[in-house]
């Protein structure tokens, strides 16, 4: 497999995953202001969307979006219990938590990232943001993981928009359960692997 990503971006999600489930994959970084691959090639001819990540699978297929792709390899390495079986109500409390983050979270970022977005509405947005991420300390108290005791998808995602929330500056300030979260996510050799090898 080949994992088409840029460093911190939210492939970061699928390379961790990538790196949890043992499979064997290689990386491409893309620029997605030229819309090249770092070896000089059209992405757009790649993954018409333009965007991170995507994962060329080993029958030449091409799969994209973050919360499909992670899903995907869950499936794969059922025995790694990064996602659990279809039809127990676990799987799909974490397939709630992948759509919260991807549609609450995700994408709320999407203006702080804009340079054209109005200040005002940069502070509305960030104000939002930090509520939402209130809500997800509390969510995490007593809990190792989303989903309690065991690693899953949702937490890989999770950590990587919580990252940008940091670079950003958002006010997380006694948000502590999120605090030991990220210092557990950070102790992963899988996730400490995918931090070193994007370079971040």
């Amino acid at each position: 497999m080949k994992l088409y990503y840029k460093a911190g971006a939210c492939s970061l999600s699928p390379h961790i995953i990538l790196r949890e489930s043992g499979i064997d994959f290689s990386l491409v970084n893309v620029d997605l202001a030229t819309k090249k691959t770092e070896a000089g090639d059209d992405y757009l001819e790649i993954n018409a969307k333009g965007q991170v990540p995507a994962l060329l699978l080993d029958d030449g297929s091409m799969l994209t979006e973050g919360v499909a792709i992670v899903q995907y390899l869950a499936d794969k390495v059922p025995d790694r219990q990064l996602l659990a079986p279809a039809g127990s109500m676990t799987r799909y409390h974490t397939l709630e938590w992948l759509n919260y983050i991807a549609t609450e979270l995700h994408k709320g970022f999407s203006p702080l990232f804009n340079p054209a977005t109005p200040d005002a509405f940069k502070t509305t947005t960030r104000a939002a943001l930090e509520k939402k991420f209130k809500y997800v300390n509390e969510e995490l108290n007593d809990k190792q993981w989303l989903m309690g005791l065991r690693f899953s998808v949702a937490d890989a995602y999770l950590f990587t928009v919580l990252r940008w929330a940091q670079a950003l500056n958002l006010n997380l300030q006694g948000l502590s359960n999120i605090d030991a979260f990220m210092e557990r996510m950070k102790a992963r050799p899988a996730v400490a692997a995918a931090l070193t090898a994007e370079g971040i």
